[in-house]
């Protein structure tokens, strides 16, 4: 029921910005929380960041905490994440999820767990 639709990736020069969109729709209720993932081949699958949908609390990875923010707006139930000063380093195939449950916030963004999943969207960073 749930629907996530990223969008904004592309190719950026290192040290230019990005924002990513993430359209969500399909919630029953305000118990759920969106994050961003980061997958590169050959390498685990990294949480960037995470936000509750409810009071707006925010987490980030501590490679990109000063870099990235994450927001939202709520009246259009779209989620962002502003990237700066992107480095080689940051690219990868982004994924925003989200977890719709009453402990959505703890069982995300301190676990990983998500009940739902987008498409993803490609950021490359090169010269």
């Amino acid at each position: 029921q749930v629907l996530l639709v990223e969008s904004g990736g592309g190719l950026v020069q290192p040290g230019r910005s990005l924002r990513l969109s993430c359209a969500a729709s399909g919630f029953t209720s305000d118990y759920y929380a969106i994050a961003w993932f980061r997958q590169v081949p050959g390498k685990e699958r990294e949480r960037i960041s995470c936000i509750s949908g409810n009071d707006g609390q925010t987490y980030y990875a501590s490679s990109v905490k000063g870099r990235f923010t994450i927001s939202r707006d709520k009246a259009k139930n779209t989620f962002y994440l502003q990237m700066n000063k992107l480095q080689p380093d940051d690219a990868g195939v982004y994924y925003c999820a989200a977890e719709e449950h009453t402990e959505a916030v703890f069982r995300l963004c301190t676990l990983g767990l998500a009940n739902h999943w987008g498409q993803g969207t490609q950021v490359t960073v090169s010269s």
